[in-house]
Protein backbone atom coordinates (compact mmCIF):
# COMPACT_ATOMS: atom_id res chain seq x y z
CA UNK A 1 0.00 0.00 0.00
CA UNK A 2 1.19 3.32 -1.03
CA UNK A 3 2.13 5.92 2.20
CA UNK A 4 3.00 9.43 -0.08
CA UNK A 5 4.53 12.23 1.90
CA UNK A 6 4.36 15.60 1.05
CA UNK A 7 8.14 16.10 0.04
CA UNK A 8 9.13 19.77 -0.70
CA UNK A 9 7.46 22.57 -3.66
CA UNK A 10 8.67 21.96 -7.08
CA UNK A 11 9.95 25.17 -6.87
CA UNK A 12 12.46 24.46 -4.51
CA UNK A 13 14.33 21.82 -6.35
CA UNK A 14 15.13 23.49 -10.17
CA UNK A 15 16.25 22.05 -12.97
CA UNK A 16 19.71 20.21 -12.72
CA UNK A 17 19.46 20.73 -8.88
CA UNK A 18 18.73 18.40 -5.89
CA UNK A 19 17.48 18.51 -2.49
CA UNK A 20 18.16 16.48 0.93
CA UNK A 21 15.48 15.97 3.02
CA UNK A 22 14.47 13.89 6.35
CA UNK A 23 11.47 12.29 5.75
CA UNK A 24 9.98 10.62 9.12
CA UNK A 25 13.10 10.01 10.46
CA UNK A 26 14.62 9.15 6.29
CA UNK A 27 17.23 10.87 4.72
CA UNK A 28 15.75 11.17 1.29
CA UNK A 29 17.42 13.08 -2.27
CA UNK A 30 15.29 13.96 -4.61
CA UNK A 31 16.47 15.06 -7.94
CA UNK A 32 15.29 17.40 -10.77
CA UNK A 33 16.77 15.27 -13.94
CA UNK A 34 15.83 16.47 -17.29
CA UNK A 35 12.97 13.38 -17.34
CA UNK A 36 11.49 14.23 -14.43
CA UNK A 37 11.70 14.14 -10.36
CA UNK A 38 13.35 11.08 -8.88
CA UNK A 39 14.20 10.12 -5.44
CA UNK A 40 16.43 7.90 -3.71
CA UNK A 41 17.75 6.72 -0.49
CA UNK A 42 19.72 9.95 0.62
CA UNK A 43 22.76 7.83 2.30
CA UNK A 44 25.47 6.84 -0.04
CA UNK A 45 26.05 2.90 0.41
CA UNK A 46 30.30 3.57 0.43
CA UNK A 47 30.59 5.94 3.91
CA UNK A 48 27.61 7.28 4.23
CA UNK A 49 28.14 10.19 2.34
CA UNK A 50 24.95 12.95 1.44
CA UNK A 51 23.66 11.58 -2.13
CA UNK A 52 21.44 14.45 -2.02
CA UNK A 53 24.16 16.89 -1.81
CA UNK A 54 26.23 15.69 -4.54
CA UNK A 55 26.80 16.61 -8.37
CA UNK A 56 23.82 15.97 -11.30
CA UNK A 57 24.90 15.40 -14.43
CA UNK A 58 21.94 14.38 -17.08
CA UNK A 59 20.58 11.57 -14.97
CA UNK A 60 23.88 11.15 -13.13
CA UNK A 61 24.25 11.74 -9.32
CA UNK A 62 28.08 12.02 -7.81
CA UNK A 63 28.16 11.47 -4.70
CA UNK A 64 30.24 14.60 -3.13
CA UNK A 65 32.36 12.71 -0.32
CA UNK A 66 33.78 9.84 -2.87
CA UNK A 67 32.59 10.08 -6.21
CA UNK A 68 29.98 6.99 -6.32
CA UNK A 69 27.97 7.49 -9.04
CA UNK A 70 24.31 6.79 -9.01
CA UNK A 71 21.52 6.71 -12.34
CA UNK A 72 18.44 8.73 -10.29
CA UNK A 73 15.89 7.29 -12.03
CA UNK A 74 17.34 3.50 -11.26
CA UNK A 75 19.58 3.63 -8.32
CA UNK A 76 22.08 1.81 -10.56
CA UNK A 77 25.72 2.38 -9.62
CA UNK A 78 27.76 3.46 -12.76
CA UNK A 79 30.47 0.99 -12.47
CA UNK A 80 29.05 -1.95 -10.57
CA UNK A 81 26.19 -3.75 -11.93
CA UNK A 82 26.10 -5.52 -8.31
CA UNK A 83 25.25 -1.99 -6.66
CA UNK A 84 21.34 -0.48 -6.54
CA UNK A 85 20.54 2.57 -4.35
CA UNK A 86 16.66 2.40 -3.49
CA UNK A 87 14.39 4.50 -5.16
CA UNK A 88 11.62 5.78 -4.09
CA UNK A 89 8.06 6.30 -6.28
CA UNK A 90 7.66 10.05 -6.69
CA UNK A 91 4.61 12.01 -7.92
CA UNK A 92 3.85 15.71 -8.59
CA UNK A 93 0.43 17.43 -7.35
CA UNK A 94 -0.58 21.52 -7.46
CA UNK A 95 3.08 22.06 -7.36
CA UNK A 96 4.41 19.54 -4.49
CA UNK A 97 6.43 17.09 -4.77
CA UNK A 98 5.07 13.44 -3.07
CA UNK A 99 7.46 10.59 -1.93
CA UNK A 100 5.84 7.34 -1.41
CA UNK A 101 7.99 5.88 1.54
CA UNK A 102 6.28 2.50 1.67
CA UNK A 103 9.03 1.65 0.03
CA UNK A 104 11.69 2.68 1.72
Amino acid sequence: MSRWIEAAAVAACPPGKSLELVLEDRIIAIFHAPEGFYALDGICPHQGGPLGKGVLTGCIVTCPWHGWQFDVRTGQHQTSPRLQQPCLPVKIEKETIYVDLATA
